[in-house]
């Protein structure tokens, strides 16, 4: 049954045809999954080759699994599993993502993410919102008396990206050059990606590597109080990072630690705005605050997909999955599941139903969601309550990158108090 001339879903056989690249899909995925939904939510998509499941259950079940992992290599060869030997031209790509916490099983996983899980938690990451606070305001004054703003290159790219360097120990002044590498490493992840997308991708891990290698050598000369240079000089059962594994995980720390959560403050303005609520009532406290976040999270979650290497022999919702499949699930489908939410594609911050999965779940669940979570409850209230009367300057354009989900530019207009 064809429910848009981008979407063709046959719910006998759970075949689904589908151009991620298609603008009228990465533009707004949500309908394309309520279709999905009602019909197949666990499908094979054709284009993708693969099965992917969107049911909120199986995606909560499959993301704690252990019969399913990041990786599969730790447990078989590529001979065995038929796979095609690592590309030289993507040998730098290779390299940092070697060691990513995304992409390891335990138990290496559990030893690098034990090293720095203390930086992660909530009352560590709590003693960040009078910096985050400063700098909403400041970016804010640079701005506030035009009347208008594009805002993501004037303040959602720039808090994020900030807040992690800070915390990691990278200079600041950096910024820039980290969100281009940071953007041009995820064009890996894009479906159809072209050849100018890995070299691109390939030269930002070179020069991302060689820098974070240099900042490396500094803290081992001169620690701070930083978490790069606690990763340094901290030792797990008589162990201390290597030198790869360090560059590995400050990488996907830095990407990690912003690129979502710029994606998700233009988002979440966007649903704002764009739902008809009184802001000043969104953010009147910090209950409704932290109900307001969680439901942008919910409706329109910055990541949309993670994969999965089966480990061992299985069946998951009538599908049989043999060692060295790769499956997916979609988050962001996941979020809208009628079974688990009334009117899912409603925005309404009242709600009392499950937590979103937008960070995932299981071992591999996003080290950084306290950190997002808390930029996300400090930056929204103060960005509403210092320009009360905003608006969309013009529908916003959202980003090929599917399966990131996140604007091109978010325009903004308001009246000033001199108007």
């Amino acid at each position: 049954m064809s429910t848009a001339y981008f979407l063709d879903i046959d719910p006998v056989l759970r075949r689904v045809r589908l151009d991620a690249r298609n603008p009228d899909f990465y533009a707004n995925p949500n309908v394309a999954y309520a279709a999905i939904h009602a019909q197949s939510p666990t499908f094979y998509w054709e284009e993708q080759r693969q099965w992917f499941f969107t049911g909120y259950d199986i995606v909560n079940g499959i993301l704690r699994d252990r019969r399913l992992g990041r990786q599969i290599l730790h447990i078989a060869d590529r001979t065995e599993l038929n796979l095609p030997d690592p590309q030289q031209r993507l040998v730098n790509f290779d390299l940092a993502e070697r060691h990513s916490l995304l992409e390891i099983e335990p138990p290496e996983h559990t030893r690098l993410r034990t090293l720095i899980n203390r930086s992660f938690v909530s009352r560590q990451i709590e003693q960040m919102r009078p910096d985050i606070e400063a700098l909403a305001h400041q970016l804010i004054d640079g701005f506030e008396t035009k009347g208008s703003v594009e805002l993501l290159s004037a303040f959602s790219d720039i808090i994020p990206v900030t807040m992690i360097a800070r915390m990691i120990g990278i200079p600041e002044e950096i910024a820039p050059q980290l969100l281009s590498w940071s953007h041009d490493y995820v064009g890996m992840y894009m479906f159809k990606r072209t050849r100018a997308d890995e070299d691109a991708a390939d030269k930002a891990a070179r020069e991302f590597a060689d820098y974070v290698r240099g900042i490396i050598r500094q803290r081992r000369e001169a620690p701070q109080n930083d978490l790069l240079s606690h990763m340094i000089h901290t030792e797990h059962k008589g162990q201390f990072l290597t030198d790869d594994e360090l560059v590995s995980t400050t990488i996907v720390l830095l990407n990690a630690g912003h690129e979502a959560t710029v994606h998700q403050i233009g988002n979440s303005v966007r649903v704002i705005l764009e739902s008809g609520y009184e802001p000043a009532k969104l953010f009147a406290n910090a209950n409704s605050t932290e109900r307001t976040v969680e439901e942008t999270l919910r409706i329109c979650a910055p990541v949309h997909i993670f994969q999965r290497w089966v480990l061992e022999n299985l069946e998951i919702d009538r599908v049989p999955l043999k060692r060295g499949d790769k499956i997916s699930v979609i988050l962001a489908a996941a979020n809208l599941d009628p079974k688990k939410y009334s009117d899912p594609l409603i925005f309404n911050p009242e709600r009392a139903e499950a937590p979103n999965l937008s960070f995932g779940a299981g071992i591999h669940f996003c080290i950084g969601a306290p950190l997002a979570r808390l930029e996300l409850n400090t930056v929204l209230p103060i960005l509403f309550e210092r320009l009360p009367r905003l608006a969309l300057a013009q529908a916003p354009k959202v980003k090929d990158v599917y399966h990131f989900h996140g604007l091109e530019r978010l325009d903004l207009v308001w009246k000033t108090s001199s108007l």
